[in-house]
């Protein structure tokens, strides 16, 4: 597969006091017509994350005709699991109902960070996501005892599938992490039970962190797009690809992926963070550059 870049789409500049910067983890849903609603992980002046959303008309060159003016999901108070960060994760519709998915972050002494999974449902008749719990549904266990972080979630048959990050461990210092990507289950979509499988594992050398993995299931193959972190003299993220006929065993096909950072501009140190979707026959992908999302992110169309 080969991705032609179209052009960057939106970056924050202190739209809000709570929209600072950053425009990280990108999520396309449909409205009506051409117009789409895209969710992303912003950054306030103090550098913690909250959840908003730009509205783009994709007959219109994916212009930005809509910002939202207060956030769809901010962090909790002191001492929660999300009192240091919400971070936009996956938006799942089923039979009417909306979940959301989002990372919550708390910041560490002896480690940099945990992060677990939380839940927010949208309630139709205030027209907004609340939270589920103020608990994560998904926190550590004896299966994921560091930190887990960003899920794909797709619901196939009546069962609900979660990919998701797992650290195997934590060192001296953020290199020496092992975050890999795992697998869990649910009926409800709450309530997940974990496999403790690695299903995506470190690959290049010198790799230590895949994360983010998004999903799809296509003419009856699973893609899945990602980001890796780091191979060889490459310290950066890049996005990484794998393909997969029953969602459980995949194989990686990073050299096939076909798109890399540009020679220069907001994306020419990294590239990260990949949401994949169809439209009027074309295949989009809107993914981050520099800075994890500082610079915003963009947009590029498969060949």
């Amino acid at each position: 597969m080969q991705w032609n870049k179209l052009h960057n789409v939106f970056c924050p500049n202190n739209n809000y006091p709570w929209m600072a910067s950053h425009a990280a983890n990108p999520f396309a849903v449909p409205l009506s017509g051409s117009t789409y609603r895209v969710y992303f992980t912003c950054r306030n002046t103090g550098n913690v994350s909250h959840i908003a959303f730009v509205d783009v008309d994709l007959d219109n060159n994916f212009k930005v005709i809509n910002i939202c003016n207060k956030p769809v999901l901010a962090p909790g108070e002191a001492g929660l699991f999300d009192d240091s960060g919400a971070a936009m994760g996956y938006l799942l519709n089923v039979d009417g109902k909306k979940y959301l998915y989002y990372l919550g972050w708390n910041l560490k002494v002896t480690v940099p960070w945990l992060n677990t999974i939380g839940l927010a449902v949208w309630n139709e008749s205030k027209r907004e996501f609340e939270k589920y719990s103020r608990a994560p549904i998904m926190d550590r266990s004896n299966e994921d005892p560091f930190t887990i972080s960003y899920p794909s979630v797709l619901h196939e048959n009546g069962k609900y599938r979660m990919w998701y990050g797992s650290n195997l461990r934590w060192g001296k210092t953020q290199e020496t992490m092992e975050h890999v990507i795992k697998y869990a289950e649910s009926t409800d979509g709450i309530n997940w039970k974990r496999t403790n499988n690695i299903h995506i594992d470190l690959q290049h050398p010198g790799e230590y962190a895949l994360s983010k993995p998004y999903v799809i299931k296509t003419n009856g193959l699973y893609q899945m797009w990602y980001s890796y972190r780091a191979n060889g003299n490459i310290s950066t993220y890049r996005i990484g690809y794998a393909e997969s006929t029953d969602g459980y065993k995949w194989t990686r096909k990073d050299n096939e992926v076909g798109i890399d950072v540009s020679a220069s501009g907001w994306d020419s140190e990294m590239i990260c963070y990949p949401f994949v979707f169809d439209y009027k026959g074309n295949r989009y992908m809107l993914y981050n550059g520099n800075g994890y999302g500082k610079t915003g992110f963009g947009v590029a169309i498969l060949n």
